[in-house]
C-alpha cells in the first residue's frame, strides 16, 4: 500500500524546505540600501507606502479605516519595501542579462491580491479540496455502499485510522495555503507543525496496516512511543528553537522507515488494486525531481515547487481511490470469512 508513500515524499519536502536568511539577492548592496532608503523615506521610485509613516497609521474610528480585504494586501513597511525593492532590482538585473536570484530564501514572486506566492496557494487548495473529496467519498462508500454489522459499524479494521489521516492531512494543506501566502513567523510554524503531524500519524499508519496490527492494545504500543515523538518535537520546534537541521533529519528519519515499509508491502502484497501504488511511487519520484532541479519562477508565478503542488493533485485523487479500494478489498475478505466460520 504505497498510499503513504506519496504522503511522506511530500511532508519530508516540506520539511526540507526551510527559509534561507542569506540569499544572494538579499546580499546584494543595491537591494539593501534601496530597502535601507525606503524604510527612511517610505518610497521605492515613484512607489510610496503610507505604512511606513507611523503618523498614517490605520487608526481612528472604523469607518475612517480602509477595509479588511485591502489591509490584507499591505506587508508592513518593511514588507512593502522588500518586495519593491527586489521587483526593481530584478528588472536591472534583467537588462543587464543576469537569471534571477532569491531573496530572504524565496525566489522573486509576483504578488496577486497581496498574496507573495499564487500558484502554490491555488494548487494547495486544490490538493486540500481533493483531500475533503476523497475523504468523503471513502466515508460513503464505507456507510452507504458496504456492509455494516449489526451495530452499524464497518467492518473495515482501519477505518478510524484514515478518517484521523484525512482530517490532519486537510489541515496540513490548509496551513500549506496559509503559509504561501503570507511568509512570516506564524505561519511557517504552522504548516511545519502541522506537516509533521501527518508525517508522524502516517508513520503510524504504515506500521499498524503493513503488519496488520489489529489488536488495539498492540495498536496502542505502537502509536504511543511515535505519538509521543512527534509531540515533543512540535513543542521543541515551536516553543525552544525552531531548528531547520533537526527538523530535516526528523523528517527524514520518518519518511524514509515508511517508505521501507510501504515499499516492502506493495512488494509482497497481493492486493487487486496493487497498479495504483506503483503509479504513485513512479509519479512521486519523478515529482520529487521537480524539488532536487530547483528553477525560478515562470513569468513570475511558477516555480518547481508550485509545480509540484500541481502534481501532486491528481496524486491525491488516485491516493483516496485506492484507500476506498482497500476498504471494500478488506470488507469482502472478511465477509467471506465470516460465512465460512457460520457454515
Amino acid at each position: 500500500m504505497a498510499v503513504c508513500y506519496w504522503t511522506a515524499l511530500f511532508l519530508v519536502l516540506s520539511c526540507l524546505l526551510s527559509v534561507s536568511y542569506a540569499s544572494l539577492g538579499d546580499a546584494d548592496p543595491s537591494y539593501r540600501a534601496c530597502v535601507t532608503d525606503c524604510e527612511v523615506s517610505g518610497c521605492v521610485g515613484q512607489v510610496c507606502f503610507l505604512q511606513c509613516n507611523s503618523s498614517s497609521s490605520n487608526v481612528g474610528p472604523w469607518y475612517t479605516q480602509e477595509p479588511l480585504y485591502l489591509q490584507w494586501q499591505k506587508w508592513g513597511c518593511q514588507g512593502d519595501c522588500r518586495y519593491h525593492c527586489m521587483v526593481n532590482r530584478e528588472k536591472e538585473r534583467e537588462t543587464l542579462g543576469h537569471s534571477p536570484v532569491k531573496y530572504h530564501g524565496k525566489w522573486p514572486f509576483k504578488r496577486v491580491l497581496g498574496i507573495q506566492e499564487p500558484a502554490s496557494v491555488v494548487f494547495s487548495v486544490l490538493n486540500l479540496a481533493m483531500h475533503f473529496h476523497g475523504w468523503l467519498s471513502f466515508f460513503i462508500t464505507l456507510y452507504y455502499k458496504l456492509p455494516l454489522k449489526q451495530d452499524k459499524t464497518a467492518y473495515y479494521e482501519y477505518v478510524g485510522l484514515w478518517h484521523i489521516y484525512g482530517f490532519l492531512s486537510m489541515n496540513s494543506w490548509f496551513w500549506s495555503a496559509v503559509f504561501h501566502t503570507r511568509d512570516v513567523e506564524l505561519t511557517e510554524r504552522l504548516d511545519y507543525s502541522s506537516a509533521i503531524a501527518v508525517l508522524g500519524f502516517s508513520l503510524i499508519v504504515s506500521i499498524l496496516r503493513t503488519f496488520d496490527v489489529r489488536v488495539e492494545a498492540a495498536r496502542v504500543m505502537v502509536s504511543a512511543p511515535v505519538l509521543a515523538f512527534v509531540t515533543t518535537h512540535i513543542l521543541y520546534i515551536n516553543f525552544y528553537k525552531l531548528d531547520y537541521g533537526w527538523n530535516m533529519i526528523v523528517c527524514v528519519a520518518m519518511g524514509v522507515a515508511q517508505l521501507f515499509l510501504w515499499a516492502r508491502w506493495a512488494a509482497v502484497s497481493r492486493h487487486p488494486s496493487n497498479w495504483k501504488l506503483w503509479v504513485v511511487v513512479i509519479a512521486s519520484g519523478l515529482a520529487m525531481l521537480l524539488e532536487i532541479y530547483d528553477f525560478p519562477p515562470y513569468e513570475g508565478y511558477f516555480d518547481a515547487h508550485s509545480i509540484w503542488h500541481a502534481a501532486t493533485v491528481p496524486l491525491t485523487v488516485l491516493w483516496w481511490s485506492f484507500i476506498r479500494d482497500d476498504a471494500e478489498f478488506r470488507t469482502s475478505t472478511l465477509l467471506k470469512k465470516s460465512k465460512t466460520k457460520a457454515k
